[in-house]
């Protein structure tokens, strides 16, 4: 099974993406992580555009074609993407089900953005300005969607959990 993480910067979703890879022994795959290689690389190129995104599709279908669950955690901000991502779970015949991780309370996901630190090395986490500014586009399909405003990591784990389990 290919889940397809979403959702603005600071809303949790790296962190329930993380946890909910290593409680299903799933394989994970981080645009952030790709992307900031990436960039660091003797590429010498200063954004990684769709590459980021292109790479992701790419090492989740090869999983997926050999039988392994799938994380991909990406902002995934417009409908091209989330696209993408189910095609990728068509071409290697695996079902799909996508997930918006989202704060519904504008204080305490301020807070995270302000707070956060990056975990990986060299990349520049965004500020509350560029969340609120940045490109991400409603959605127009049926999803999982988890807000993490006034849930604990397990709880909207096990919330996550229960909704995979009963597809």
């Amino acid at each position: 099974m290919l889940i397809i993480f979403a959702g603005l910067p600071g809303t949790g979703k790296t962190t329930l993406a993380t946890e909910l890879a290593l409680s299903m022994g799933a394989t994970y795959v981080r645009i952030d992580t790709i992307e900031q290689a990436m960039v660091r690389s003797s590429l010498r190129i200063n954004s990684a555009e769709d590459a980021g995104y292109l790479v992701g599709y790419s090492v989740a279908e090869d999983n997926l074609k050999i039988g392994r669950t799938v994380i991909a955690d990406s902002v995934n901000p417009i409908d091209i993407t989330r696209s993408a991502w189910l095609k990728v779970a068509k071409n290697a015949e695996r079902p799909s089900v996508e997930v918006e991780v989202i704060c519904s309370d504008l204080d305490k996901h301020r807070h995270r953005v302000e707070t956060r630190v990056s975990d990986i090395d060299g990349l520049v986490v965004p500020t509350w300005q560029e969340v609120l500014y940045r490109e991400y586009r409603a959605w127009t399909r049926d999803r999982i969607v988890i807000d993490t405003a006034d849930k604990s990591l397990h709880q909207s784990l096990d919330e996550l959990m229960s909704h995979i389990l009963n597809i």
